[in-house]
């Protein structure tokens, strides 16, 4: 099981989650969305495909651009299409 913590706060949480690139992607059902806002930012990557992201706020916080996802994936990466990756502080921790 795996948990993403930023700012003491569980933000979200699997059993489920798939490592590519380093990265732990989380089923979008396992968020707590409550802490997620949705981000302008967008970025390519040449085999996953465009990214868009969401900002965290947590306690009155914000990670801007924090946590990112593939809406639409390349052939290549659809076996993360959807699922939702951090960086920025957002710790992953295993239980």
């Amino acid at each position: 099981m795996k948990r993403a913590i930023w700012n003491n706060i569980v933000i979200a949480e699997s059993a489920a989650t798939i490592l590519v690139d380093g990265n732990h992607y989380f089923p979008v059902e396992a968020i707590k969305k409550e802490y997620f806002k949705e981000s302008e930012k967008h970025t390519a990557c040449p085999w996953k495909g465009i990214a868009s992201y969401y900002s965290l706020e947590v306690n009155k916080q914000i990670n801007k651009d924090a946590a990112w996802f593939y809406p639409r994936t390349s052939k290549l990466a659809k076996i993360i299409e959807g699922r939702i990756a951090f960086w920025k502080g957002v710790k992953i921790i295993e239980y």
